[in-house]
């Protein structure tokens, strides 16, 4: 009852409102540009990947499901979920939900219902039949290239006709062509394929999950809002309801009380709102208040119940901006002690996170878990290692030492730690020691001498951080010194106020300081050496001479060091454990192995799938061995041949020599014929055979040593009889030849052998074919043993031992568990540490009594991204298995910003969910609810690497979310899925620049096509679920070069055109080995007076992105098209862009083609630039290109933005356009732009307009003329990135994308590197990529130019003033006169659009 009254008090304290309650948020949701897929053949997926045999009664079950439930997809899903539960699967069922909430095996579906388009289907059909191309879907009647994902019928025989069933699992017309099907497979008349295919596809798309949402705060002090009004966006009532909202704010639990009391609900939704409003607010934090923000949200979650911690975690970390004033909390000072652990024994910093399953590190795609060495080999066998001449072996002991002794304040001083810093940020494996030699007089102190001023600053971040960030510290002080110069007090106060603004310079080097250490003994040091002046540089203890101390010249001595002493080569070959012989088959790390895990026996051997096949050969199998004793044997060999032939009673021999001299072996033997069996060709098969079934092992070695000899060989062909030689003369003169058959039947299907070829099976390692004459003897039988029981046999046979099972089932258990486990992609060892003690410091939910259990440990920062993603994941994770979790806090100390300023939500469920009428819930879905409406938001995604996604059906702008104006529901579709690849000249070792494949489908052969670059040869193509063709670009690319060999496609090694399979949601990385033909051998791709015939990159996209002018009509020649290239983010930006171009065709006579980034472009505009184009008669044409892995990640938009204004040029434009122009977004052009085209650049590569110097009040905020770069430009102009010309063909010849993108990943490891990234890389690259400077006129910026030099203007840019912080709106209308007739002219154009769509709408 106190409860009740309590509610009514606070009810009573707000004013009933009617109307206007309800929350602001946003929703996000990501689909797929397919059709949604049934779940039935994505389960039957699920289940094939397990095994084939499972696929195919799962077939078998499910034949025709229409009448097995109510028609309601609830009931559908529960079905499958049960039917697909009789199955024995690895881990529980649940497993099998989350595939399906995942819908992970979408992909997989649709990739046959491409492959069934490319046919095409008769017409009329439902379901049909391929036999060799004749397609049908008659039964009377009955394209043989099979894929590695297909599904063939177990026991067909690949020597008979294929047929291939396109049709849909659970239909009611599958069981006719689906019992026909099998009654053909059955009596061997045909090979049985299966591919899914549905007729009438849904209308419905697929929604996924498994990727992250940022709602970040942008910084409003350039203020980017469009003010044109948005029309006709409706939110979808469903996603954002009033029951929509989390059910708890600030401990009042809003669903219970509504059904408490529903006569109170329009006041609780307004005391809801009243809460909500509170909690959100965002009043900055003062500096102290954000010192400990990291350790005061640990003590909250830990603080909370063991059942809700994790819960609490995703809570605070998701939406820190609104909670981290409310974390404040007394926090236990444990926590501490765990991170110096972290620290010292996993290598990681504050901050860090990890998460290891089982031991298993597992990549949270941020940040290397371990040091930066951490991923180094520790073993000195390492050495052993073939490498490339030239490569540094990376091991993890300390063989290389570079010691520096230097006088901090010599000029000489910056240039030798640049050199030092070099070797470090490279990895290369040196450990490097500083001695600063500095004054030792007590009254010195740092605030008068900058050498005790950059000591103490060393040991300062050393104790507060750690060595590594207090050398990337002073780093960054010596960057300040311009060349030849000397370092002074200022440069190092200037970073250390910087990096820490909290704390109080004078403290660290004035006269109190306690940071000291060091400093007598460094000079001590340095005189008790006697080495002479300094700098001194000493490698492992010895001096370099002073020639020796030149950057450049110190960098090649150390280098040529470190690959002199690490050829140590011959020492290491004479240590015991190297083996006498090297094999290649053996040693290869391409290794293949059975799969002997089944546990399900069945009757008929010859329809059993592999899996199957191997557990029923490996359960009869019998064994030589050395003695007849109980001994459990770790190494398991099977010798395969044809045993009455003299090569595999060589091999058989052989491998029997070895058994006797080793009692940790074992030998069981598979006989592969050469001819179909008969009494005359199996004798010694047949005797030896008789002998493993009579004999015991010790007996049947020795009968079958007999056989195994050439004399018995010779004795048989002569008539002697086989019993003089063998026991067992039932056995043998039976008239059954069923194990013969059996064996031949697994060579064949599983060994993938030829009649009478040999192999070597060991511990289900594959090691064959062997090759008619390949020696395979004695040694070699003994190296296979060594390597086994040094990697993995005496370890699991010790293991096997405490299960006290007998001998010889002990001994399967070893070979079947080490092919398991062998079997298993390499990746990092697993980790096991003593975790410090976790009473205080770590979440911890213990695992369900009595089952098996995952052990997983998780450390994390709780206010990182890496908390925002972690809390949710491992909260589906203890969902889905049973877990022993632990979670421990890795806090940062001394914050002075804001560590979180975005909200974030990761979109994963752990099963599909439904609504009460048995339909599913409309997602999955990212839900931003409750925000505060002050801020400025930006929203951003965060997919798999492999996802091109884009945003469709929103009016709303996403780059400038005001939540006090709108509710915004947006949606994205997955556009692409990513296929990468590399590609290499067997020839030169190196990448073919400039090389172009294609990707299509027979009846389309080339819908999108690429350009290898330089730098790793890498390229991409955009696909989607599907087979696809693979090629060399017509013209000169396939004129020059031909394909050498391939890896990870779905071809044969041999083939032209490579065929790529995308069949799931994973990443695929292809390996492409190309050759020139011989009689283009002096010629290259990029020469001059060379060309592609046709538009390169895009040519797929020209069709629908030309405004209606048909591609043919549309070429025209190179000089007649000024190519323009623009990007923009936002509808502001999106509307000066339109006015950019506006100008441009208002003042060029030669035809314009533009083209535009598509990654960040609005539906709104990608749906009005068709319209546009056509009005007024220009080409244009959307490219994308998605940031590769393997360069450094930019995570704020505007970076990324400008990172592709720079990086891909060389790549983002096919071949045949020679120069283009870029032209900022936010410009007026007033001139013909072709004078521009046509500029001589003098021989560079590129022309950019220096900023102007003509506006003096401005100079302070000129930061080119002092400091670095003052230094690095040495009188050079520094150069604005809103205009510039490139020369193509001049760019890809000098490799000016390589060698910028090479620059850009050395420097952005640096946060502080690359403030305005898209002119601050090709500026710090102007030695080595030239810039060829143009007129001033042609860029007239208000803010840097005077208004004199206005009316000389060509172009007008609307640059931001950091002065006045001007809006771009109210700028432009003010500095451009002709900018609002320009707005206007636009806005008729696009609401006669809008007009023309509504009709067609209508009509329609």
């Amino acid at each position: 009852m106190w409860q009740h009254c309590a509610l009514l008090l606070s009810l009573s304290l707000l004013p009933v409102v009617s109307g206007g309650a309800d929350s602001k948020g946003v929703t996000t949701s990501l689909t797929t540009k397919w059709a949604s897929t049934p779940l039935l053949l994505e389960a039957s997926e699920f289940l094939a990947e397990e095994s084939q045999e499972m696929f195919w009664d799962f077939v078998e079950a499910n034949q025709n499901i229409k009448g097995e439930h109510d028609g309601s997809l609830n009931a559908y899903y529960d079905l499958i979920v049960k039917r697909a539960n009789d199955y024995p699967l690895p881990l529980c069922v649940c497993h099998h939900c989350f595939s399906l909430s995942l819908r992970a095996y979408s992909a997989t579906v649709h990739s046959f219902q491409q492959i069934a388009s490319n046919e095409p289907p008769p017409s009329g059909c439902s379901a049909f039949f391929n036999v060799h191309g004749e397609k049908s879907c008659d039964t009377e009647k009955l394209t043989p290239y099979l894929f590695k994902s297909d599904h063939r019928f177990p026991g067909s025989n690949p020597d008979i006709p294929v047929v291939i069933l396109y049709a849909e699992i659970g239909s009611s017309e599958f069981t006719m062509f689906h019992q026909l099907m099998l009654s053909k497979a059955n009596k061997g008349l045909a090979t049985y394929v299966l591919r899914h295919y549905l007729a009438s596809p849904s209308s419905r798309r697929v929604y996924l999950s498994g990727y992250g949402v940022e709602l970040a705060i942008k910084n409003q002090e350039y203020k980017a809002k469009d003010d044109t009004q948005v029309q006709g966006a409706e939110v979808n009532a469903t996603l954002m309801g009033e029951n929509d909202p989390v059910d708890e704010v600030q401990g009042f639990l809003f669903g219970k009380l509504k059904t408490l009391y529903p006569e109170l609900k329009e006041q609780l939704k307004e005391l809801r709102k009243h809460l909500v409003e509170s909690t959100n607010e965002m009043a900055p934090l003062k500096v102290w208040q954000m010192q400990d923000l990291s350790f005061q949200t640990a003590a909250r979650i830990l603080a909370a119940p063991s059942s809700d911690a994790l819960n609490v975690m995703r809570d605070l970390s998701q939406n820190f901006p609104t909670k981290a004033r409310y974390t404040h909390t007394h926090t236990n000072t444990n926590i501490f002690f765990d991170i110096s652990f972290f620290k010292g024994t996993l290598g990681l910093q504050p901050g860090d996170s990890a998460l290891f399953i089982n031991g298993l590190h597992i990549d949270l795609d941020t940040q290397d878990i371990f040091s930066r060495y951490g991923s180094w080999p520790y073993s000195v066998q390492e050495l052993l290692r073939p490498t490339f001449p030239g490569v540094v072996r990376q091991i993890r002991k300390n063989f290389h030492n570079l010691v520096v002794i230097l006088d901090p304040t010599h000029e000489s001083s910056a240039e030798l730690l640049n050199v030092a810093e070099m070797f470090y940020s490279n990895n290369i494996p040196l450990r490097i020691g500083l001695v600063f030699v500095v004054s030792d007089v007590d009254e010195i102190d740092g605030m008068e001498d900058a050498g005790v001023a950059l000591l103490r600053a060393f040991n300062y971040i050393t104790e507060e951080l750690d060595a590594p960030a207090a050398f990337d510290t002073i780093i960054s002080m010596f960057n300040r010194v311009p060349s030849g110069g000397k370092l002074s007090v200022g440069d190092v106060v200037k970073v250390l106020e910087k990096k820490f603004p909290y704390v109080e310079v004078g403290s660290i080097l004035g006269p109190d300081s306690t940071y000291d250490d060091n400093r007598k003994e460094g000079r001590g040091y340095y005189m008790q050496t006697g080495v002479g002046p300094l700098p001194v540089v000493m490698y492992n203890g010895m001096p370099y001479q002073r020639e020796q101390l030149d950057p450049e010249e110190l960098e090649t001595v150390t280098m040529n060091k470190i690959l002199e002493t690490t050829n140590v080569v011959d020492f290491i070959m004479t240590q015991p454990n190297v083996v006498p012989r090297i094999n290649p088959r053996i040693l290869s790390t391409a290794r293949t192995y059975l799969d002997l895990s089944n546990t399900n026996q069945y009757a008929r051997f010859l329809f059993l799938d592999s899996r199957e096949k191997s557990t029923a050969v490996a359960n009869s199998m019998n064994y030589m061995t050395k003695k007849d004793d109980g001994y459990i044997r770790p190494v398991t060999f099977w010798v395969a041949g044809d045993f009455d032939q003299p090569s595999g009673r060589q091999l058989l021999y052989d491998a029997i020599r070895h058994m006797k001299t080793s009692n940790n072996v074992r030998l069981g033997l598979i006989n592969n014929p050469s001819d179909s069996p008969s009494e005359e060709n199996s004798r010694v098969a047949r005797a030896i055979w008789a002998a493993m079934q009579t004999q015991t092992a010790n007996n049947a070695k020795n009968y079958i040593t007999k056989l195994a000899k050439e004399e018995t060989a010779k004795a048989l062909e002569t008539g002697a009889e086989v019993t003089q030689f063998t026991v067992g003369v039932d056995a043998f003169e039976g008239p059954k030849f069923d194990f013969l058959l059996s064996h031949t039947v697994y060579c064949r299907d599983v060994l993938k052998l030829g009649k009478g070829q040999r192999a070597v099976i060991s511990n289900g390692r594959i090691i064959g074919p062997l090759e008619d004459g390949e020696v395979f003897n004695q040694d070699d039988f003994l190296l296979l043993e060594s390597i086994i029981l040094k990697t993995s046999g005496e370890r699991i046979k010790s293991k096997v031992q405490q299960f006290g099972v007998e001998e010889d089932r002990a001994s399967d258990l070893v070979m079947k568990i080490d092919s398991l486990l062998s079997s298993q992609p390499k990746g990092e060892a697993r980790i096991e540490h003593a975790f410090a003690d976790d009473q205080y410091s770590a979440v911890k939910i213990r695992p369900t009594e009595g089952d098996v259990y995952f052990d997983m440990v998780a450390v994390v920062d709780p206010v990182t991204r890496d908390a925002q993603k972690l809390a949710p994941l491992l909260l589906v994770l203890k969902k889905l298995v049973n877990v022993n979790l632990r979670v421990f806090m890795n806090c940062q100390s001394k914050l002075s910003d804001l560590p979180l300023k975005s909200f974030y939500r990761y979109v994963l469920e752990p099963e599909v969910l439904f609504q009460t009428d048995g339909s599913f819930s409309p997602g999955p879905l990212a839900k931003f609810l409750d925000m505060p409406q002050t801020p400025l938001f930006t929203l951003n995604l965060n997919t798999p690497e492999s996802w091109m996604v884009e945003s469709v059906r929103t009016r709303y702008d996403l780059d400038n979310i005001y939540l006090e104006e709108v509710i915004v529901a947006a949606e994205y579709e997955l556009e692409h899925l990513l296929l990468e690849g590399h590609c290499f000249d067997v020839s030169t070792g190196q990448p073919p620049r400039g090389l172009q494949f294609t990707l299509g489908t027979p009846s389309d052969p080339v819908i999108v096509d690429t350009i290898v670059m330089a730098n790793l040869g890498y390229f991409q193509l955009k696909a989607n679920p599907g087979a696809w063709i693979l090629k060399l670009r017509k013209g000169r690319s396939d004129e020059i070069y031909k394909i050498y060999s391939h890896d990870g496609t779905d071809s044969p090694a041999d083939a032209d055109d490579l065929i790529v399979v995308l069949n799931n949601f994973k990443s695929r990385i292809i390996k492409v080995k190309v050759q020139k033909r011989p009689e283009k051998f002096s010629e290259e791709l990029l020469s001059d007076g060379t060309q592609e015939n046709d538009s390169g990159f895009w040519e797929s996209l020209t069709r629908g992105f030309t405004g209606g002018v048909k591609t043919e009509e549309s070429k025209q020649e190179k000089d007649d098209v000024i190519n323009i290239f623009s990007v923009a983010s936002g509808h502001l930006y999106e509307r000066f862009l339109r006015i950019m171009m506006l100008s441009v065709l208002k003042n060029t006579k030669t035809p314009v083609k533009f083209w535009f980034l598509k990654n960040y472009l609005s539906p709104a505009f990608k749906e009005f630039i068709p319209y546009m184009a056509e009005q007024y008669g220009f080409q244009y044409e959307l490219v994308q290109y998605k940031w590769p892995r393997w360069l450094h990640q930019q995570t704020e938009k505007q970076r990324i933005i400008w990172g592709y204004k720079i990086l891909f040029l060389d790549v983002l434009f096919p071949l045949s356009v020679d120069k283009f122009l870029f032209v900022d977004a936010d410009q007026i052009v007033r001139t013909d732009l072709k004078e521009l085209r046509d500029f001589d650049l003098e021989g560079a590569p590129y022309g950019y307009t220096p900023f102007c110097e003509s506006r003096r009040e401005m100079d302070g905020f000129r930061f080119w003329k002092s400091g670095y770069w003052a230094s690095h430009l040495a009188g050079r102009k520094y150069h604005i990135s809103a205009l510039y010309v490139v020369d193509l063909k001049k760019f890809r010849k000098i490799a000016a994308g390589d060698r910028l993108r090479g620059q850009y990943q050395g420097l952005s490891q640096d946060p502080n590197s690359l403030s305005n990234l898209d002119q601050d890389l090709p500026n710090n690259m102007i030695h080595q990529v030239p810039i060829k400077s143009l007129p001033q006129e042609w860029l007239w910026c208000e803010t840097w130019c005077d208004d004199n030099s206005k009316k000389k203007a060509k172009t007008i840019d609307l640059c931001n003033n950091p002065q006045t912080k001007e809006p771009k709106l109210q700028a432009a209308v003010r500095i451009v006169a002709e900018w609002s007739d320009y707005d206007q002219e636009i806005k008729r154009l696009q609401n006669r659009d809008t007009f023309l769509n509504n009709c067609l709408w209508v009509c329609g």
